[in-house]
């Protein structure tokens, strides 16, 4: 698994820090971004002004789009898996694998293959049911990573997939286990700004 860069990362810490503010100014970022769901980074014009700052000039349409698309995602299930958790994998196969871990739930297993070998023309579709599914039993989700995952999905060896399956039903630890502690839920409590945009 390919961790996120430095700029993914502190784009989800920013997301994080809105939750965990009480302000109005945080709730009408987050309820700005939860309208850019289902929406082309071009039809989100109300979530354009807190994402664009996060990305480079030279961004690639898959980056733009992934930062909208996981902005809003956040906006809907604000559960941030935070480094400091201990479990097998922090991506999307480990959030899966927590959800079955306390429950028989067969149709989590068919929802989680389902966003396996959903195409990249789909992908948004699965990953909004996937979320609504983690938040009915407020399941957290590392969001940088899935902000990383989300722009390599079409990778030729499909590493991404690989990853996340190894994840829900692989056995042994993951280097995220044997260097993390557990039951560490963290927050956070400043806000990171914008990088800078270097040429």
């Amino acid at each position: 698994m390919t961790p996120p860069t430095e700029r993914e990362r502190r784009f989800a810490e920013h997301l994080a820090s809105l939750a965990d503010r009480e302000d109005s100014d945080a709730r009408a970022v987050l309820a700005a971004l939860r309208r850019a769901l289902g929406k082309e980074p071009g039809e989100a014009a109300e979530a354009a002004r807190y994402i664009f700052p996060w990305l480079r000039d030279d961004a690639r349409p898959t980056e733009i789009g992934a930062f909208f698309e996981i902005a809003a995602l956040f906006a809907t299930h604000r559960l941030t898996w935070r480094r400091g958790e201990s479990d097998r994998g922090l991506n999307m196969g480990g959030s899966f694998r927590r959800l079955i871990a306390d429950e028989e739930n067969p149709g989590a297993e068919r929802r989680f293959v389902a966003l396996l070998n959903a195409h990249s023309d789909e992908l948004n579709r699965h990953l909004r049911h996937a979320v609504s599914l983690l938040k009915s039993k407020e399941i957290s989700i590392d969001w940088a990573q899935l902000l990383h995952d989300v722009q390599q999905w079409t990778y030729e060896d499909r590493p991404v997939q690989l990853d996340w399956a190894r994840a829900f039903w692989g056995s042994g630890p993951t280097r995220d286990e044997t260097d993390v502690s557990s039951g560490d839920l963290g927050t956070s409590s400043t806000v990171s700004q914008p990088p800078a945009v270097t040429a």
